[in-house]
């Protein structure tokens, strides 16, 4: 055996996986097809092949992280070539295709850290009323495992800048209530609960990541979504991607190794009296094109919501109709206001808002039963894209506002209008809506017939909303325009976005459809899933990171119970 057990993927929820079992003493073989920045081993990861693995809290370097991570938006978020892209390591190369809608995109990466290493750190627990009576475990189960998650990242109430203030204030003013439990049962509004460790800590805090470190905490500087590097080492640095928290503990344990470039091509399996049963992988080393052959005891899918399901049906795996089934995505929508300088000095007492400056998302509005809104705010060539360049609507200038609407303008923004609203970028505050969309069996991750890349046949991502979930966004768009209009927004934007913008992919290895509730493969007996595709549902709307990983820990629970013991 190469490992007790052998993990694919190092992001949300791989890391939380490689970590726990770690720590109980097991052998973890980590996986992972993208590169790894801020490590010895790796000086120019995208430059070099470097070595093979590592397995050392040692070769861990924030000098080189910082070197790594840029605050150029094209550099780092370029959907073809930047180095948050879904590709190899190496930029030469061209990403790796997906077959998806015409006018959206999948925003994932791969890398030490997966699609954390650019998350917003948007770390709330599920609505309840999303998970009892409708998982096929309780909500008060998953408690125990939210809380460890968020005493580890740690998971703390984001500080306010004028972009949150302004958002508090048009939400008071328009009648909703403060929220102040982590478990959401009603409307209202609340300080996101981010993973990002506060401004000035002063030590406060440091127990959580390692007391040693006296990490400076989050400087509100923004860029966050291009990879924060923002510490005295990666262990302390500021927003908790996996790559600075699970990562580091994961290494410290002494029993974790970590192979990046290393694209998980087959799930292999063997067959005994007990039935079949995961007995280890073939990788592709991204840089060589060298297939490996590893052996485990124990196998956990972490490739995420479009990945995992693609390697189950590569792998010629057992049939189950689930399998890359009932996709969800949060069906996303943008609706911004711009204010004057005197109603924005009035409300909150100064006169521009600032939307880079910040962490990307510090408030939010929970609707259990529509879904979620949230403030945000990007340097300003992904903030014109999304707010002003990114809809299914078409030309703003042909889409007549009704009197019914309480927006101005809907859809694309261009030409000299987009040059007068982003004159005002510094006075524009931005809502991000999360829709409440439902499990349909109609969206589904799949595979090509005949396409294939160097990895195998290629995914094909279908996703279409139904009618109430066109009825939960428009709620959630007027919400957050009432919002705007209570705050003085002078003018309020729609962008109505296609649906085909992937971002929280999930449910496509749904447990008590694909897995049991241990979330280990009912056809294939040592094969685990620790990723956002194998949630139940969409959780009423709230990000998906912090509930995969509360799951990846009672995942990591069960395998060493069942096979470890």
């Amino acid at each position: 055996m190469d490992a007790d057990v052998v993990i694919i993927g190092a992001g949300g929820g791989g890391a939380v996986a490689a970590n726990e079992l770690g720590q109980k003493g097991i052998k973890v073989l980590v996986l992972e097809a993208g590169p790894w920045y801020g490590n010895k081993k790796w000086p120019d990861p995208n430059a070099d092949h470097g070595a093979v693995s590592s397995s050392s809290y040692e070769d861990l370097s924030i000098e080189i992280l910082k070197k790594n991570f840029t605050d150029l938006e094209d550099d780092m978020n370029n959907f073809e070539y930047g180095k948050f892209r879904w590709g190899p390591a190496n930029r030469e190369k061209p990403s790796w295709p997906r077959i998806q809608g015409d006018r959206g995109f999948s925003w994932q990466n791969s890398g030490v850290g997966g699609s954390t290493l650019h998350y917003f750190a948007n770390s709330p627990r599920a609505f309840p009323e999303a998970v009892d009576n409708v998982w096929p475990i309780s909500y008060q189960e998953l408690i125990p495992y939210y809380e460890k998650v968020e005493a580890a990242l740690p998971v703390a109430s984001a500080p306010s800048t004028p972009k949150e203030d302004i958002f508090y204030y048009g939400a008071a003013k328009a009648g909703w209530e403060l929220l102040d439990s982590k478990d959401v049962r009603t409307p209202g509004y609340r300080p996101q609960p981010n993973a990002i460790l506060r401004p000035n800590l002063n030590g406060e805090g440091t127990e959580s990541v390692n007391p040693n470190l006296q990490p400076v905490g989050c400087t509100l500087r923004g860029h966050c979504v291009n990879g924060c590097h923002i510490g005295p080492t990666v262990e302390g640095v500021a927003k908790r991607s996996t790559l600075v928290s699970y990562i580091p503990r994961a290494l410290r344990t002494g029993n974790v190794e970590i192979r990046p470039n290393a694209f998980v091509i087959q799930v292999l399996t063997d067959a005994d009296n007990e039935g079949l049963h995961a007995a280890g992988v073939l990788y592709r080393d991204t840089w060589t094109g060298e297939i490996v052959e590893v052996r485990a005891k124990v196998v956990v899918m972490s490739a995420g919501g479009v990945e995992s399901p693609r390697l189950w049906l590569n792998s010629d795996l057992p049939f189950n109709e689930w399998v890359g089934k009932g996709l969800i995505n949060h069906w996303f929508d943008c609706v911004s206001g711009i204010f004057d300088e005197e109603v924005l000095l009035d409300a909150i007492g100064i006169g521009e808002i600032k939307p880079f400056v910040g962490q990307n998302a510090a408030a939010r509005f929970d609707y259990p039963g529509l879904g979620v809104a949230e403030t945000f705010g990007f340097s300003p060539g992904l903030y014109s894209s999304l707010l002003y360049g990114t809809s299914y609507k078409g030309n703003s200038i042909y889409n007549r506002v009704t009197e019914t609407e309480p927006w101005d303008v809907e859809g694309l923004v261009t030409g000299e209008q987009l040059k007068v609203f982003m004159k005002d970028y510094k006075r524009t505050l931005s809502i991000l809506i999360f829709t409440d969309d439902q499990v349909n069996p109609n969206n589904y991750v799949t595979i090509d017939p005949v396409i294939k890349d160097e990895n195998g046949s290629i995914p094909v991502i279908k996703y279409i909303p139904n009618k109430i979930d066109q009825e939960k966004r428009n709620e959630l768009a007027y919400i957050s325009s009432d919002i705007l209009r209570k705050a003085g927004a002078k003018i309020v934007i729609r962008s109505n976005w296609p649906p085909d913008i992937f971002i929280h992919i999930a449910c496509t290895m749904r447990m008590g459809y694909v897995t049991d509730t241990n979330c280990e493969a009912f056809q294939v007996k040592r094969l685990f899933i620790a990723d956002n595709s194998v949630l139940f549902n969409g959780l009423g709307g709230p990000n998906p990171t912090l509930t995969t990983q509360a799951l990846a820990v009672r995942t990591s629970e069960k395998i060493s119970e069942l096979y470890f013991s």
